[in-house]
């Protein structure tokens, strides 16, 4: 659970995770994999959400392990509700 930047690797005992992404835009952008550098990669490739494309570049700002994906998108679910300042309050306590 290290922060991230291009060309660092995370690993996870757990294999699925909560992420936040800051775009260009300063918009945030939710979402959940088993594999964040892969996904992280293909965000800042234009390979991966409709949302971040027209958004490039993306960088990490929050991550967190989740027991399986069904607690990840459960999570993501609840996240996705959070306000902009709930979500920045996330941030600030948890890190990245």
């Amino acid at each position: 659970m290290e922060q991230i930047s291009s060309g660092e690797m995370i690993e996870h005992k757990n294999g699925w995770v909560l992420y936040i992404l800051e775009c260009a835009d300063g918009s945030f952008y939710t979402g959940v994999t088993n594999d964040l550098t892969a996904r992280l990669a293909c965000h800042n490739t234009g390979k991966a959400a409709r949302y971040t494309r027209g958004r490039l570049p993306v960088r990490l700002v929050y991550h967190e392990v989740c027991e399986d994906r069904s607690a990840a998108q459960r999570r993501e679910h609840a996240v996705k509700r959070l306000s902009r300042s709930q979500k920045e309050a996330l941030m600030i306590n948890k890190g990245c």
